[in-house]
């Protein structure tokens, strides 16, 4: 049975009886909306520790001022449900002022890496990120934390994160959960019509393609070209498409260390992103 909490006092009192009976803690944080996606991080945090606990919290400070943050999906409902079958142990759901109560003021800057990429086009969104997990990860406590590598450079960030501020817990990262047809599993897929919805696979058959020819090439900013080429002309107004260096997220020109293709694009009013991993050539 998945316990509901409210307020940290309920929360903090669930973990404190697990902690009392030798229990350790993993941590799912989400914004709700769940899908096959965030189960998968839940069974994988089931993997780490005894106990699970899941949060549903729609962050207002790591969303810009015309972004989507009012029309962002809730279900609580719904998503109370699939925690539940999931076997999830706490489902923390607390209001705003729960997390950010009067008089909080401190906000965290995780540098560089927060200003390329996604930090171009959503300014301040990881110094909300960062703040608000600092902030869960201080009332729940965990021993472990799991994160999607679909937001690969957000996991990239909280890492840094904790690694900083030595916060005492492990950061796990989990692969991308896919659709069948190669779709990227997330929240805001929901937005898709279904003629958006078929568009959108140009994004995941690119860097698909870009992952399996750039090793090997001497310099691969030509095929950067023919994807942001393709996802054009899919319909897609391009942010960036961008090879970088897979722990620093410094772009690269050919590959000699783990790697990421990331891109970001928006259809209609819907803003996707997704990345895929870039191995070199075995020598």
């Amino acid at each position: 049975m998945t316990q509901t909490c409210v307020t940290a006092e309920q929360l903090q009192a669930a973990v404190a009886a697990w902690r009392q009976a030798g229990d350790s803690v993993s941590f799912v944080p989400t914004m709700g909306a769940l899908h096959d996606g965030h189960i998968a991080l839940v069974k994988e945090a089931q993997r780490h520790a005894r106990r699970t606990v899941v949060s549903i919290f729609v962050n207002p400070t790591q969303f810009g001022p015309n972004e989507d943050y009012t029309r962002y999906p809730r279900q609580l409902e719904q998503d109370r449900a699939l925690l539940a079958a999931a076997g999830c142990d706490a489902l923390f759901a607390p209001e705003v002022a729960t997390v950010y109560p009067p008089g909080f003021a401190t906000s965290i800057d995780p540098g560089p890496l927060a200003r390329q990429l996604e930090g171009v086009f959503r300014p301040g969104h990881f110094a909300g990120v960062a703040t608000v997990v600092a902030r869960l990860f201080g009332l729940v406590r965990p021993d472990y934390a799991c994160f999607g590598e679909k937001d690969y450079q957000q996991l990239q960030i909280i890492r840094q994160t904790v690694r900083d501020l030595a916060l005492p817990v492990q950061i796990i990262g989990v692969p991308t959960v896919r659709a069948a047809d190669g779709l990227a599993l997330s929240s805001r897929n929901a937005y898709l019509s279904a003629t958006e919805r078929t568009q959108a696979l140009v994004l995941s058959a690119t860097l698909r393609r870009i992952a399996a020819e750039a090793p090997g090439q001497p310099d691969c900013r030509v095929l950067l070209t023919a994807g942001e080429q393709a996802i054009a002309a899919a319909g897609f107004a391009i942010d960036y498409l961008a090879l970088c260096d897979a722990t620093t997220l410094t772009p690269v020109t050919a590959i000699d260390a783990p790697a990421r293709v990331l891109v970001a694009a928006k259809i209609g009013k819907t803003r996707l992103i997704d990345n895929m991993a870039v191995l070199p050539t075995a020598s």
